[in-house]
């Protein structure tokens, strides 16, 4: 059969059904496209129904979506956290007042010493002389072989009580941990007062009554000064 060819231009419909069946022909099918979606997209998001919405809380966790996948935390875990942010360690050698406060031939100068150390390097001051400690409950071992008053030396540096209970020798150390400085510190209200000895020997002068109110923890220095006033 003889095929006549002819450069007549193809009707309209007939130009829009190629250009139909090309199209379909380069476009890939709708479920071959939606896989290649799915293998380039590195982030899988649970669904609304099943997280609760973004941010949802199920059985008491909360689900974040996030680029890496979806990060679960416990609703107690947040608060818990910053409960143990606020619980702090403190160190503390202990003995009777008059052996700490009268007696000790070099405590007054170590303690003016660091003091002075740490105003020359602007640190915050992290020791302190507590008359009579009320955290001394929780030690009764200790409470039985100390003579009263008691003070303590107390510190959030360890290693510095560490030094100093080797120094002092004669004191008793252990450790504790409190929620404030308030609460650390807290003490019960005691007068001291020390007999001067009729005789003094030693080379250096007697340490002055009060020397120790520089130590004293904030708030206890006032009233300290008032007893000694009146």
């Amino acid at each position: 059969m003889l095929l006549a060819l002819t450069s007549t231009a193809p009707s309209p419909a007939a130009a829009a059904a190629l250009a139909s069946d090309h199209h379909h022909s380069l476009a890939p099918s709708s479920t071959n496209h939606t896989a290649a979606v799915r293998r380039k997209s590195p982030l899988r998001l649970p669904s609304l129904s099943s997280a609760g919405g973004w941010g949802g809380r199920r059985g008491g966790r909360f689900e974040v979506a996030a680029a890496s996948g979806v990060a679960s935390v416990d609703a107690g875990e947040i608060g818990g956290s910053e409960q143990e942010q606020q619980v702090k360690k403190y160190y503390f050698v202990v003995a009777n007042a008059k052996f700490m406060l009268d007696e000790e031939e070099h405590f007054k100068e170590v303690m003016f010493e660091r003091l002075r150390l740490y105003g020359e390097r602007n640190m915050e001051q992290d020791f302190w002389l507590v008359i009579e400690p009320k955290f001394l409950d929780k030690f009764p071992n200790i409470t039985k072989r100390l003579k009263r008053p008691a003070v303590a030396l107390v510190s959030t540096n360890g290693p510095w009580i560490t030094f100093m209970k080797l120094r002092l020798d004669r004191v008793l150390a252990e450790s504790y941990d409190a929620n404030s400085l308030e609460e650390a510190l807290a003490s019960t209200p005691t007068e001291l007062s020390f007999e001067k000895p009729e005789k003094w020997v030693a080379p250096y002068s007697k340490y002055e009554s009060g020397w120790w109110e520089s130590f004293l923890p904030p708030g206890s220095q006032k009233l300290e000064s008032l007893k000694t006033s009146s």
